[in-house]
């Protein structure tokens, strides 16, 4: 396969999972903030700090409230990382390889951009109340991904979109676990704060997570959520079940067996997948959750270097910069 071609499927699916995650994010957060009386820029900050990119948000906004996060998350053109953004984004890389996904999936990011470019042009309008807009954000992404698993040729185009969907999805579980443990464990944020049940719901919601984690746990806990979203090797939005699932799709692109490596990147990957498979929540909180997720998402950025060096012919750490839209 070109690396261009392999780049475009890539990336393409990174987009459209981070948009599709922004969306969750926003409209969770939108929900707890009318379930906490008062809530204000406490509730809003940690979803930029979880992007990483608050520095640029302080630039541009300066304060934080429900209009500012969600207008910066949804609609800011000069945020590479927004829903618009990543829409225009993985709209060009799907036109660059239109002959190699399903004429659906294509006309399908077509709808799916212009129901943000059209919502972006009345922008107050999802501020005051984006639950709607970002459920439409959430259907159109599981019709994507459906399509892509029923309509697409399982080729190494296929392996290339679930290993981009599933590391990006892995990154973003670990970012908001990251952010909102830090906020609401007793110990970590610097002052004791009380166990609450709402932010803890709504931290499932925001992952897809909160039915299949009643089923399978029960009452919910710090320890016990964290230990889900970690851990869980049957819910697909686990970071051990997303890096599992990205290990495999790696190898069907290589040939190589699981459990061996011929590329730097196989060896980076099974590495991190096995390190996982032997920890427990214990040993997480024991180091300290904060910095076990930010050592996890420094290695699953190092993969994704080592990745675009090895197949899409990166020579900068960097993938190339978008141009301006």
């Amino acid at each position: 396969m070109l690396a261009r071609v392999a780049n475009a499927v890539y990336w393409m699916s990174r987009y459209l999972e981070r948009a599709g995650n922004l969306a969750r994010f926003v409209e969770v957060n939108w929900h707890l903030t009318l379930d906490l009386p008062g809530a204000g820029a406490g509730e809003w900050r940690p979803l930029v700090i979880a992007s990483g990119d608050h520095t640029l948000f302080e630039e541009r906004y300066g304060a934080y409230d429900a209009a500012t996060v969600t207008t910066f998350l949804c609609f800011e053109r000069g945020y590479a990382n927004s829903i618009a953004s990543c829409l225009w984004a993985a709209r060009e890389n799907a036109r660059a390889i239109r002959e190699v996904i399903p004429y659906e999936m294509w006309e399908q990011i077509n709808i799916y951009y212009h129901l943000v470019h059209d919502a972006a042009k009345n922008p107050l309008a999802v501020v005051d109340n984006p639950s709607e807009f970002c459920q439409e954000i959430k259907v159109r992404d599981f019709i994507l991904e459906g399509i892509s698993r029923d309509a697409m040729i399982h080729d190494e185009a296929w392996h290339f979109s679930r290993l981009g969907r599933q590391l990006e999805r892995c990154d973003k579980t670990s970012r908001i676990l990251d952010v909102n443990c830090h906020l609401l464990l007793p110990g970590l944020s610097g002052a004791p704060q009380s166990f609450d049940s709402i932010h803890w719901s709504a931290l499932l919601r925001a992952t897809s997570a909160l039915n299949a984690y009643r089923r399978l746990r029960g009452r919910i806990s710090p320890a016990r959520v964290a230990e889900f979203l970690l851990f869980d090797h049957d819910f697909p939005r686990s970071i051990i079940y997303g890096l599992g699932s990205a290990q495999r799709a790696l190898h069907d692109i290589t040939g190589t067996r699981v459990g061996h490596f011929s590329r730097g990147s196989e060896r980076l990957l099974g590495q991190l997948c096995s390190d996982l498979s032997y920890l427990t929540i214990e040993d997480v909180f024991e180091q300290g959750l904060h910095q076990f997720t930010d050592r996890l998402q420094t290695r699953m950025n190092t993969i994704d270097t080592q990745l675009g060096r090895e197949f899409f012919g990166y020579h900068d750490p960097t993938p190339p910069q978008q141009v301006d839209q």
